[in-house]
């Protein structure tokens, strides 16, 4: 039987333990609208943002029409189904580049993925608005009329 010597582990152990304090600087990364930022009419930035995703139920007016209908614009689902397969290997390799530190990675992560949140949001044109609406909007690009969820994509880190 060979035997093995081996010398220096309170060396080892302080590098193991800094790789650990490092790792566990961080543990998630929120991708999306963080703070509650009103239009400036007051309506909900996050309702907004939930309406754009899932849509929105009409109500039938008094002549029997339906108004307020808004159909779901996928927008935050479509990057996620273009983008995720790309984050695990995005996340390893900003570790490793950076000493295994979780929050510098995942902060580049984020700024990443907001960044993709926004490229959806501007791509997204399916289902087309309706004719009265870019009547009253002045072009046809659903999901920006103001900007204001747009720029209110952010991410944190904790």
């Amino acid at each position: 039987m060979a035997v093995i010597s081996l010398s220096g582990g309170a060396k080892l152990e302080r590098y193991l333990a800094g790789i650990q304090a490092n790792v566990t600087k961080a543990s998630k990364v929120d991708i999306g609208f963080m703070k509650e930022s009103p239009y400036p009419d007051g309506t909900s930035l996050a309702k907004v943002a939930i309406w754009n995703e899932f849509g929105k139920a009409g109500k039938k007016n008094e002549a029997g029409d339906i108004t307020g209908y808004q159909p779901p614009r996928p927008y935050f689902r479509n990057m996620i189904a273009k983008h995720s397969g790309e984050w695990g290997e995005q996340l390893s390799a900003f570790l490793e580049a950076n000493d295994l530190d979780a929050q510098i990675a995942l902060n580049k992560m984020g700024g990443i993925i907001s960044n993709e949140l926004k490229q959806s949001i501007h791509d997204l044109v399916d289902p087309p608005l309706a004719q009265v609406t870019i009547d009253k909007k002045g072009d046809d690009k659903p999901l920006i009329e103001t900007a204001h969820m747009y720029q209110s994509v952010h991410h944190e880190v904790s």
